[in-house]
């Protein structure tokens, strides 16, 4: 999906980029934790570039409700976050400089950043189930992130942006299909099976959702909001429906021949979503989960699971290998669905927005030089809205 936002928010020149890192940047942060307001401009030291390591100058970096919003909230489940702080975890920009022993990406290469920092060496890392590393961290949450003018990871994080793909489309893609990709290998999506995605208005459930439909299955997207189910038609799904409908369970029946879904993603968490989810569950059919926004504790049936040869599935994150097959996607035409982008600093008015759930898809901050000061048509209520 592209229009004209995105096509005029093209990547930043390279004639616009320093010789070298300059010892300081730009960036939005955080002191303590709050409300949006609490996210201020400010100048911070630029990372220093090591060897088998990439610089990158930073043209777009998506909004996270768990990893920017909880973040800056104070409420995030699991990191420790040292302040002062910057956010930003999944981004896109252009390689400026590339340290001693990099090969696969070169300076003016445009990339998208899978933000997951692991050790390389441990048996999850070796399996390539770099995800399961028990080191991992995440860039933007456990050490300082993108909403910044530079960035730098190791080169393996760095995947090229194919021809076509704007900085607002692969930083919304950078991680989040990478997670979704690693869901449907988890569980062993197959072309033609039935696939329920629950809250696929997310940015991450709208991502879920329009790759399965590219790899071919047959999706039931669901939301609650009226509004929202109304531009989940854009997905390609074959039903949009309310999973709090008493006809719910009936609906998919019907939809499925009787025989339930192959395979359903929720990473909502939310105890009668799951519930709902389960009755409609096929025989040998998975359910894949990355995410428990909406609670985490919810009941198993371990009679029906055992009986009906059913699996429940715990995806933490995306991985090298999940990133390379969502890119190939991403080369054959994928594309994720944006709501709007932001310049940089507005980033509290973003941020107000995903907390007011007011998103369908990726909301996304750009970072061009007049992306850091003055007026921007953006405000709090309405953004730069994507079609």
């Amino acid at each position: 999906m592209s229009d004209t936002l995105l096509s005029s928010r093209p990547w930043p020149a390279m004639q616009d980029a320093p010789r070298s890192l300059p010892p300081r940047m730009r960036a939005v942060g955080f002191d303590e934790f709050g409300a949006p307001e609490v996210l201020t401009l400010r100048e911070v030291d630029t990372p220093s570039l090591g060897d088998g390591e990439v610089a990158i100058r930073v043209a777009a970096v998506s909004v996270g409700r768990l990893l920017d919003v909880s973040a800056r909230a104070g409420t995030h489940p699991y990191a420790q976050i040292a302040l002062p702080h910057v956010p930003g975890a999944e981004h896109a920009g252009t390689v400026v400089a590339v340290g001693a022993g990099v090969s696969r990406v070169a300076v003016g290469d445009h990339v998208a950043v899978l933000p997951v920092l692991t050790c390389g060496h441990c048996p999850a890392c070796r399996a390539g189930a770099t995800e399961s590393c028990p080191t991992a961290r995440i860039l933007g949450l456990h050490v300082p992130g993108a909403y910044a003018e530079y960035t730098v990871v190791p080169e393996e994080n760095a995947h090229v942006v194919p021809p076509g793909v704007g900085p607002a489309e692969a930083a919304a893609l950078a991680l989040s299909g990478a997670v979704a990709q690693n869901q449907f290998d988890e569980a062993g999506l197959a072309a033609g099976e039935w696939v329920l995605v629950h809250g696929a208005s997310s940015a991450l459930g709208s991502l879920t959702a329009a790759l399965a439909v590219h790899r071919g299955a047959r999706v039931i997207a669901t939301s609650r909001s009226a509004q929202k189910r109304a531009r989940l038609d854009a997905l390609g799904a074959a039903a949009v429906l309310d999973p709090a409908d008493p006809g719910f369970a009936a609906r998919v029946r019907e939809l499925t021949g009787g025989a339930g879904v192959d395979l359903v993603v929720d990473d909502l968490g939310h105890p009668d979503i799951w519930h709902a989810a389960m009755e409609v569950l096929a025989i040998r059919g998975r359910v894949v989960t990355s995410g428990a926004f909406l609670g985490g504790r919810v009941e198993l049936d371990l009679l029906r699971l055992y009986s009906r040869s059913q699996r429940v599935i715990g995806v933490r994150s995306g991985n090298a290998r999940s990133a390379r097959r969502l890119w190939e996607a991403v080369a054959e035409g994928f594309r994720p669905l944006i709501d709007r982008t932001y310049p940089v600093v507005d980033a509290a008015a973003a941020h107000r927005h995903l907390e007011d759930s007011a998103n369908t898809g990726r909301v996304v901050l750009t970072t061009a030089d007049d992306d850091w000061a003055g007026e921007h048509a953006a405000t709090p209520d309405t953004g730069r809205a994507h079609p």
